[in-house]
């Protein structure tokens, strides 16, 4: 008996664990598919060439049910120490593989990113709460950007200068950094890591990935992807390294000196930490931070843009993106009608699971985050500011909220210079043209604004030393949706950062002037004698 009863007992935490297991949605048929990313219910968080991870075990969360998806198994100190130097390791490997042949593996990550983008894109929506089209379209970021990428990988180079000095050729040669380490946010959990990662990669660098713990599964099914893609090839997996984790893990990678570059992803307070701890050590950082973006709407302005794009800018991504419209300034002539026909526009926004093809707004992705909602409404109320849309969480399972539109405040009240990453639009009167410039730069951040007008000469003024200070300047279109072609990126508390398109590639590689000397004769710059 009482053996039974022993054996009773060691069965329990077995049954248990089963149970918790069943509760997963990964272990539910409807969620079959994401088996076809490789997950299950138990997921490696570490990848430097093989799969592993000794660290703590982190369950991430549907944010539409709060319901848990799957758990990730995340990485030691010990599991990113040697992540690191399998990584600088393959760094040997890759930094001696043609830029044109870096490119085509390039190309062949793009290709696989294709050939799942529905699926990729579905955990994308289930895991981070975006909808539908916009995890697809986040997929699809990383794609262009590997096409881009792909054309990159022939064109990077320096110029042949002209050499004050016969018989000398004076040239700029562009060599890899090295390791680059990569640390993104909830909101983006494909495409920064694309942005970041391919254009790194045809520069001649290995990268080490660490994403956000609340969105971890999609780092893994992301590196399950590409991992295939380099072993096909038969190159070190460890070119591009994971390691899912938490602040210990962001902290090390900061003040790692093995680490050639850090690309930050994040909120301005925790960008301010990393810089300060990259530049202790006389390091490289490239920061995508925080924004407090703005769309001036003149007199002159075709309402039939306005609108939608207002309504886009605001409440697309739930108010989650960092180029998310967060401050709406209107000509005091129309105020009144724009307000009223935004109002109409929110209240037709449908509503419901982000994976639901008809869905166009879904829920915030965390609890934490519908806190920070209520409480800058209140705020916004305290003051001065009027709620004429929205402000209250919505009686459903996740973390919903209404999309919200506050009039009222005056252009510097203190919930409008803060950043809430929330779909709350702060909705202010302006006279003149000099004066919304102004109030548009009044803010600490630096990343997206927009116009709409027709007036050719306020654009040009709008677009030059006097107009927006931001590194996205727009017009008679919304602060969202960015293309990869141009770089993406921002000034002031933004951080200064740059990636995707145009030179960014250059914030991933080291430049040296380089003279030669191929006469025999020795002559000095600037006309020097030295004998």
């Amino acid at each position: 008996m009482l053996g039974l009863r022993r054996t009773v007992a060691a069965l329990r935490p077995a049954v248990a664990s089963a149970a918790a297991m069943s509760t997963l949605l990964v272990s539910q048929p409807r969620y079959a598919w994401l088996r076809e990313l490789g997950l299950q219910e138990e997921n490696s968080g570490v990848y430097n060439g093989l799969w592993g991870g000794g660290g703590q075990v982190v369950t991430t969360y549907c944010p539409a049910t709060n319901e848990p998806i799957a758990s990730v198994r995340q990485a030691s100190l010990e599991d990113y120490e040697e992540t690191v130097k399998k990584a600088k390791e393959a760094w040997k490997v890759w930094a001696d593989i043609p830029a044109p042949k870096r490119g085509e593996i390039v190309r062949q990550i793009g290709d696989a990113l294709r050939q799942k983008i529905k699926v990729l894109g579905s955990l994308v929506s289930l895991e981070m709460g975006k909808i539908f089209v916009e995890g697809v379209g986040e997929v699809q970021e990383y794609v262009d950007v590997c096409d881009y990428a792909v054309g990159l990988s022939r064109m990077i180079g320096g110029p042949i200068l002209p050499s004050e000095r016969p018989g000398h050729a004076l040239i700029e040669q562009w060599n890899p950094v090295g390791l680059v380490g990569i640390i993104t946010a909830f909101n983006f959990p494909v495409a920064v890591y694309g942005w970041n990662s391919a254009i790194a990669m045809i520069c001649g660098n290995a990268c080490l990935w660490k994403g956000a713990p609340t969105t971890s599964l999609t780092s893994v099914a992301v590196t399950k992807i590409i991992a295939k893609v380099l072993e096909d090839n038969k190159v070190p997996g460890a070119i591009c390294s994971l390691v899912c984790g938490g602040a210990d893990i962001g902290t090390a990678m900061a003040r790692d000196e093995r680490m050639d570059l850090l690309s930050f992803t994040g909120s301005t307070k925790v960008g301010k930490q990393v810089a300060l701890m990259v530049q202790e050590r006389f390091g490289r950082s490239l920061l995508e931070l925080g924004g407090n973006n703005a769309i001036i709407v003149f007199e002159d302005a075709d309402l039939n843009l306005v609108i939608p794009s207002a309504l886009f800018a605001a409440v697309g991504t739930a108010g989650q993106r960092c180029t998310t419209a967060r401050r709406l300034f209107l000509h005091e002539s129309i105020h009144d009608e724009v307000v009223a026909k935004l109002a109409q526009a929110y209240a037709q926004v449908r509503i419901g699971d982000p994976w639901d093809p008809d869905t166009l707004y879904g829920p915030l992705h965390t609890k934490e985050a519908v806190k920070m909602f209520l409480d800058a409404v209140e705020q916004a109320k305290q003051q001065g500011g009027s709620v004429v849309y929205g402000g209250k969480v919505i009686n459903r399972p996740g973390n919903y909220v209404e999309p919200t539109i506050v009039t009222g405040l005056p252009h510097n009240a203190p919930i409008v210079h803060t950043e809430t990453f929330a779909p709350i639009l702060y909705v202010l009167k302006f006279k003149e043209e000099e004066e919304v410039f102004a109030w548009n730069n009044e803010v600490n951040q630096g990343l997206s604004s927009s116009i709409f007008t027709k007036d050719l000469g306020r654009i040009f003024r709008w677009l030059g030393p006097k107009g927006s200070d931001c590194g996205i300047v727009n017009v008679n279109i919304p602060t969202s949706g960015a293309e990869i072609g141009g770089a993406f990126g921002g000034e002031k508390h933004t951080g200064g950062g740059r990636e995707s398109g145009s030179d960014s590639w250059k914030l991933y590689m080291r430049r040296s002037t380089c003279t030669i000397n191929y006469s025999k004769d020795l002559p000095l710059a600037q006309g020097i004698k030295f004998q």
